[in-house]
């Protein structure tokens, strides 16, 4: 997610629980039956269904074929995005804040919950990727400054005896009183243990990082998961109101 794509999106997420909220100051059980608030509703049910189009065409290979030479996958991934927020804002609007309805109250929740955690897991997975990309970079800079510097140390041996005495817990203690600056064994023993630290704590923050997205990648499987809920809600939410309401008037 590009930065100014974020920033958007955050400010929209902020928006639906400032709006979500609004329940504790303002509530019109008649709004949502209302012309406005009707048309708020079509047009969040329809910007619902709009994220289902990148899902599709991400999963149909056929239908991929026919659709990302007109549109590209990252066009689509903006427009499921940006659908997947402005949909339950547009929702809440449309409920007026009356909450009375186990149905309303449930798919209340879900919109919520898909809209969140698909910017949390969208974020957070390109965060993770970014920065393991990073720490590879660097680790891989460091592995190659110790390789060079191993190959001064197998040039001289009373330097390598150094370093394998500064590995101890007594040369480490030891290496913290040294000028770094200063020329000599002792120099190059503390920037070798330098590096081989920073080199160990590289590989365990990548460690963590990699299980962390491996996490977030079954995460966003939940995502998917509960958006089926989702659709199942708003099903029976729009055949209900239908059903009960906009038939009669016909």
């Amino acid at each position: 997610m590009q930065e100014r794509q974020r920033v958007i999106v955050t400010g929209l997420i902020v928006l639906l629980l400032v709006l979500t909220l609004g329940f504790f100051v303002h509530r019109d059980p008649r709004f949502a039956g209302s012309l406005a608030g009707g048309l708020l509703g079509v047009a969040a049910a329809a910007l619902m269904l709009v994220p289902l189009l990148y899902l599709f065409v991400k999963r149909i290979p056929w239908l991929k074929r026919r659709i990302t030479p007109h549109v590209s996958m990252r066009t689509l991934l903006t427009i499921h995005i940006y659908t997947g927020v402005l949909a339950p804002i547009l929702g809440v609007l449309h409920t007026g804040h009356k909450f009375q309805s186990g149905l309303g109250v449930a798919l209340m929740l879900m919109m919520l919950t898909v809209a969140a955690s698909g910017f949390v897991g969208r974020y957070l997975l390109g965060r993770l990727s970014t920065d393991i990309r990073q720490m590879r970079a660097d680790r891989d800079e460091l592995l190659a400054a110790y390789t060079s510097l191993s190959n001064e140390l197998r040039t001289h041996p009373e330097v390598a005896a150094v370093v394998r005495r500064g590995a101890t817990f007594p040369g480490r203690i030891a290496s913290l009183f040294v000028n770094r600056n200063s020329d000599g064994p002792f120099r190059v023993s503390s920037k070798a243990l330098r590096i081989a630290e920073s080199v160990s704590d590289l590989e365990l923050a990548i460690r963590t990082h990699g299980a962390a997205k491996s996490l977030f990648t079954r995460w966003l499987t939940c995502h998917i998961v509960i958006a089926i809920v989702l659709y199942g809600l708003l099903f029976v939410h729009v055949w209900s109101a239908w059903y009960f309401g906009i038939r009669w008037l016909s």
